[in-house]
């Protein structure tokens, strides 16, 4: 961060005075909330099929059964993983391959 001295020159100090500023920062990100997204597949289609869709119609999609699914926080692919269930039948999802930071931009 740049304060002005005295002269009206530019003084540098550092971003964080202490490492308990830094400290209550990381804190404070880390209760930022983040949109998880599980994406078993998709399709594109012309809206002239999209409108003619009804109960019961069978939308084939991208991925075949038993392939890894896309994991996305804030629409940015973060992971691979497999759909698992879980107690009361709900599911969940076990990440199987985290993506690196390079992969995902």
């Amino acid at each position: 961060m740049a304060d002005f001295a005295s002269d009206g020159q530019e003084e540098s100090r550092p971003l964080h005075d202490t490492q308990q500023e830094k400290e209550r920062e990381r804190e404070a990100i880390l209760d930022v909330p983040v949109k998880i997204t599980a994406v078993v597949g998709d399709v594109k289609m012309p809206v002239r099929d999209l409108v003619r869709l009804g109960r019961g119609a069978v939308v084939p999609l991208n991925r075949k059964l038993g392939s890894s699914i896309d994991i996305y926080a804030n629409d940015r692919l973060i992971a691979r993983g497999e759909i698992t269930i879980i107690e009361d039948d709900n599911i969940a999802v076990t990440m199987t391959e985290i993506m690196s930071s390079s992969a995902s931009t």
